[in-house]
């Protein structure tokens, strides 16, 4: 049983944390270059080389693998599981269906639509969209790489969990009059989009062709915020002083978590550019409760896919679900500081 556990502990730290990749950034920067080992600038230039290369590398991985198990969810054939079921069942399956459902090139706005437009309840979608951006496989595979596997299997629960209570709540407030109304008169042209992103008929070649090009699709669209989130979190990291951050987001000011989730909801940031943010957060002495609800709110309640939203719902409904999930965030990251003993 020990060698079992030593061998999983070897592989989760040279595989998914990379001890060996900060070693030799460690290494260039105080023996090669000859920077100052207890420097701020030494933290700082090797926190943030050390996360840029590993989130890259592992970012190329597990994108071409997820997106491998993607091709087989087009929008169509997500719509038609989800058609077969009905009620907070509908709703958990909307939510798990959005861990590996991406949003593809079509955008969020035309799925939204599609969705509505096959007669599925306004709750079940929103379950969807709520959990898509939220909990994907290569952010967790991230997170496990970042924290510990405890740590991302929570976070992919409550995930899970915020957006089946979220499209629960819309689903009981029966708020389906505030879908706008062209969205129910654009059938051809959603038709036209879904065909667009249909996948079933892949072949293998095709899939893995599909996969590559995701990658650089998608590492084309994130490298500049992770560039900014990692360059965030090596300042964080190496030049402000922990009781600063520990007086604004620390275990001391009972409003901390309220804080994060405010400031995380108008951030511009996808959880790849988060993700190295809050380990410098955690690092500096952040309750993970704390940094969790950041990075939720950045994730679902970033400020661009709430304008897209905008478009095709009203402001009421807009408002009602900004407020629900808000509250499902912040309620989790008062959790999680409470049992924080369990995942640390």
């Amino acid at each position: 049983m020990q060698f079992i556990k030593s061998f999983f502990s070897f592989i989760n730290d040279q595989f998914l944390k990379m001890k060996w990749l900060d070693d030799i950034v460690r290494w260039l920067f105080g023996d090669v270059i000859k920077i100052d080992k207890d420097s701020m600038l030494f933290e700082s230039l090797s926190f943030f080389v050390y996360d840029v290369i590993k989130i890259f590398i592992l970012l190329s991985i597990l994108i071409f693998i997820a997106s491998y198990i993607q091709s087989y969810f087009s929008p169509e054939r997500t719509r038609k599981i989800l058609s077969k079921h009905r009620g907070i069942g509908a709703n958990t399956i909307g939510a798990l269906l959005g861990t590996v459902t991406p949003f593809c090139s079509c955008s969020s706005i035309p799925i939204f639509i599609g969705f509505t437009k096959a007669g599925l309840p306004l709750g079940v979608t929103f379950s969807f969209l709520i959990s898509s951006p939220l909990v994907d496989l290569a952010s967790v595979i991230l997170l496990a790489s970042i924290f510990n596997w405890k740590i991302a299997i929570a976070y992919v629960i409550v995930g899970l969990i915020i957006a089946v209570f979220g499209g629960s709540m819309i689903s009981l407030f029966k708020m389906e009059k505030y879908v706008e109304s062209f969205v129910m008169e654009n059938i051809q042209s959603i038709n036209e989009n879904n065909e667009e992103c249909d996948l079933s008929v892949m072949t293998k070649k095709d899939r893995v062709s599909y996969s590559f090009d995701q990658v650089k699709e998608i590492i084309h669209r994130v490298w500049l915020y992770v560039l900014i989130g990692v360059g965030i979190g090596a300042i964080i990291h190496g030049f402000i002083p922990q009781t600063f951050i520990e007086n604004i987001l620390g275990d001391r000011n009972p409003f901390s978590v309220i804080i994060a989730t405010i400031l995380g909801i108008p951030m511009y940031a996808d959880i790849f550019g988060t993700l190295p943010i809050a380990e410098a957060l955690v690092l500096k002495g952040v309750n993970i409760g704390t940094v969790l609800a950041f990075m939720m709110a950045v994730t679902a309640l970033s400020l661009p896919s709430l304008v897209m939203l905008k478009k095709v719902v009203k402001t009421k409904l807009l408002l009602t679900f900004v407020g629900i999930v808000t509250v499902g965030i912040i309620i989790m990251g008062y959790l999680f500081n409470g049992f924080s003993y369990l995942f640390i």
